[in-house]
């Protein structure tokens, strides 16, 4: 699909933002990071196009996007100020997000090197996902490559297209099938603990580098049926490596139970765990007092890296 895509040429003026250079691709999207002519800040600006009618629902989450993004105020949370239509008689075909700029790496790509530093961006997020849950809004789609950290480990929740409103019950299942909690796959209500699942399952790669077992395998396909017994309960990740803090095992193994009563209870409480374990691993590092030549290797989450 992307490669169909029309793409605009440095240089190029756009609703008021020249295009400086492109920074990424989606399904139907291209990213640039555009300047806005008049107050010269620099964004990214994200043009999604209707080439087909199948793709209209690119139009309808990009717009979703935006919808919730201005409903929020965090500083865990991607800014989306503007959103910009385009088409003809009345009917859109493209649109432009005007989006905060976010100078970083996803965890996916760049996953955090230390226990330390890794629970610290999950605290950070699960306080932005906190947050939305309090503005009536569910994320829906946590994973690492929705993460974006910057060199100095602020985090970034970005992608909000498949948000929607708590007690949501989805049409058609949305969602990664690495990441993607039981009630999604079998269209139930849409939950904050549905976040705490995804974020979960995101901790777990982190930890582990594996994902965990979900009711919806790669390409789409059904795991078993809609009874939730039949899903494969994953490894504790501690036993998929040995130097996971035991609280922190404790929490990311309670976030991925398949029966949302049995999680976390919502992300406030979810944060407040992080925080104690944060403490706790900062005081830890405070009594080893260590330096770059006397570096404890058990602080790396996974070994060799």
């Amino acid at each position: 699909m992307s490669d169909d895509l029309i793409a605009k040429k440095n240089g190029e003026v756009i609703e008021g933002h020249r295009i400086l250079s492109e920074i990424g691709r989606g399904a139907a999207s291209i990213i640039y990071l555009a300047q806005d002519q008049k107050s010269k800040q620099i964004w990214a600006l994200k043009h999604v196009q209707k080439k087909v009618d199948k793709d209209q629902r690119f139009l309808d989450q990009a717009e979703i996007e935006c919808k919730v993004a201005q409903a929020l105020d965090h500083p865990a949370l991607r800014k989306i100020p503007r959103l910009i239509k385009k088409g003809k008689l009345l009917r859109t075909t493209e649109l432009f997000l005007v989006m905060e700029l976010v100078d970083g790496l996803s965890m996916e790509r760049h996953p955090p090197a230390t226990f330390e530093n890794a629970v610290d961006i999950f605290h950070q997020v699960a306080r932005g996902l906190h947050h939305m849950h309090e503005r009536g809004y569910v994320h829906a789609d946590m994973k690492p490559n929705n993460i974006v950290v910057s060199d100095n480990h602020v985090a970034k929740v970005i992608d909000l297209g498949q948000s929607c409103k708590i007690g949501t019950v989805k049409p058609r299942i949305q969602g990664t099938p690495d990441y993607i909690a039981p009630e999604q796959v079998h269209r139930r209500e849409i939950t904050p603990r549905t976040d705490v699942y995804n974020f979960g399952a995101t901790m777990y790669w982190v930890m582990t580098r594996k994902n965990v077992p979900t009711a919806l395998g790669r390409g789409d396909s059904l795991m078993g049926s809609k009874d939730d017994n039949l899903i494969e309960r994953p490894k504790p990740a501690i036993e998929l490596n040995p130097r996971v803090p035991e609280m922190l095992n404790e929490l990311i193994m309670k976030s991925v139970e398949i029966d949302p009563d049995r999680r976390p209870a919502n992300m406030h409480d979810v944060a407040e765990r992080l925080e104690l374990i944060l403490g706790k691993l900062r005081a830890e590092r405070s009594s080893r007092d260590l330096t770059s030549e006397d570096f404890d290797d058990e602080t790396r989450v996974v070994a060799g890296e």
